[in-house]
């Protein structure tokens, strides 16, 4: 029978609700079965604790004597911004400062105001008639501002990516540190605990849902921006008053070489009105799949090396083209499991009522990427392309570079698949050696181009392994083309 929102305030109110996490609801289910768990559970607590770059805080500083109508604002030397109003402005987390860089941000400056330390605040204006005033330098604290208004527009992903590097050098990026030649693998989220995970098809999650948002009241104000959900990467936008958080559930982090973010604490109620949610916040690590993708390559859609379940993930180990890889969270289960069950205290105290969303969050979006003019490799390489065949004598090679006036020559299998590459130097050096075929002086290992690449990624390959010609190939590996750094020269003079 299914249940009203009603009924389940009434419970709430009276002190019997019956309030589990999501981890115990599987468990439920497991033991009772869906109908008896939808019956016998009232409320399913959710939560959540990582890394979110897209949060800040609106502010109002009040009015100043003289008035000023503030066009730069700085928060300990982290600017905001100010395009809104006199004495407003929004702090975006991963703001860096002017004087300490990487060190600190607009996610400090958040901490800091949390715990009640004196912030310097900087600003200056053109003046006005109404606004003389043009510059201001004061002290001020969370207590004397009159509001402090957390809007995080992307928040509590309902899953992330799995990151890895094939490549030989380090990466440092927004999913942590990542290893050469597949050293680690990161990944975020909470689970199974998940909130967006418990309500994929959002039939309780909404516009006006009331949620724990830092240690305080929030609310879900719409979808999160990039919002994906047919891909399974739902996304929300959230709002609370950030004199009721805690700096327990807000923490800045620093990721080495990429910058500043905000660790966000967020919890969801998801009330058991049937069958169907039971099912859903039913849900286990190894239900939740998501991909491993190779950050090393640096294009919008990186290439999925496989499909993993949160279950390996939290494993410690997957296995990555025959090679163990380690894997590490760059979320905290443990505070993501202490929102849930604070949560759940809440509720079961009668201190925290659900709400009905007054809208739903759409479902039947489509996330477009940047429309951009890109000039890609295949616009500008050099074809048909002068190769070589693997087993061909270092001579053979020495008439085609001299005949063809070329300083490249790739090594090509009978299937015109890249082998190897030669250069006119390594000719030169083949004379003073013993050598007969270019398989012997070949360069193996070819860093290569692809058709769809950007011309800006092939020029940065060039640069980053110092050479002089990129073999261009198809998805087969058969070489079709050609990249040489005069070509792109002769482009950049036109």
């Amino acid at each position: 029978m299914p249940k009203t929102l009603e009924e389940i305030n009434r419970k709430i109110k009276e002190g019997n609700a019956v309030v589990v996490d999501a981890e115990e609801m599987s468990l439920i289910v497991e033991e009772k079965g869906l109908a008896k768990a939808a019956k016998e559970v009232d409320v399913v607590t959710t939560g959540t604790f990582g890394a979110m770059c897209s949060s800040g805080v609106f502010l109002n500083f009040g009015h100043s004597e003289e008035p000023i109508k503030m066009q730069r604002v700085w928060l300990n030397d982290v600017e905001a911004y100010t395009g809104i109003a006199a004495v407003d402005a929004y702090l975006g987390a991963t703001q860096l400062s002017e004087t300490k860089g990487f060190d600190y941000g607009g996610a400090h400056v958040i901490e800091d105001l949390l715990l009640g330390k004196e912030i310097e605040l900087r600003a200056v204006s053109y003046g006005t008639d109404c606004y003389p005033k043009k510059s201001l330098k004061t002290k001020i604290t969370l207590e004397y501002l009159n509001q402090a208004i957390m809007v995080n527009p992307r928040n509590a992903y309902q899953r992330y990516n799995v990151a890895t590097n094939s490549s030989d050098k380090t990466l440092y990026t927004y999913m942590g540190t990542l290893l050469p030649n597949f050293g680690n693998a990161t990944f975020s989220g909470a689970g199974a605990l998940s909130p967006l995970c418990n309500d994929p098809d959002y039939e309780t999650i909404g516009i006006g849902t009331k949620i724990f948002l830092g240690g305080g009241k929030g609310y879900v104000i719409g979808e999160g921006t990039q919002h994906n959900p047919k891909a399974g990467f739902g996304t929300l936008m959230v709002k609370g008053n950030l004199k009721e958080m805690s700096a327990e559930y807000l923490k800045p982090a620093i990721f080495h070489k990429y910058g500043v973010t905000l660790y966000v604490g967020i919890g969801v109620p998801i009330p058991v009105l049937n069958e169907s949610i039971a099912r859903k916040t039913a849900i286990k690590d190894a239900d939740i799949v998501t991909n491993v993708l190779d950050y090393s390559v640096p294009k919008r859609d990186r290439p999925i090396l496989r499909k993993v379940t949160y279950e390996e993930l939290k494993s410690g180990l997957i296995e990555i083209q025959g090679k163990e890889v380690p894997t590490s969270s760059l979320s905290s289960y443990f505070i993501a499991k202490k929102i849930a069950l604070e949560l759940k205290n809440w509720l079961e105290k009668g201190n925290f009522l659900i709400s009905a969303p007054l809208e739903k969050l759409p479902y039947d979006v489509v996330f477009k990427p940047m429309k951009e003019e890109i000039m890609r490799v295949k616009d500008v390489m050099l074809a048909p392309v002068i190769t070589i065949k693997g087993g061909s004598s270092i001579r053979e090679a020495a008439n085609l570079i001299i005949e063809k006036n070329i300083d490249h020559l790739p090594v090509v299998s009978k299937e015109n698949k890249i082998l190897g590459i030669l250069t006119s130097w390594d000719i030169s050096k083949a004379v003073l050696g013993k050598y007969r075929f270019v398989d012997e002086i070949m360069t193996e290992k070819v860093i290569t181009a692809e058709l769809e690449e950007s011309v800006e990624s092939a020029a940065k390959k060039l640069q980053e392994h110092n050479i002089s010609a990129l073999p261009v190939v198809d998805k087969e590996q058969k070489v079709v083309g050609m990249i040489t750094t005069s070509a792109l020269s002769k482009l950049l003079i036109k």
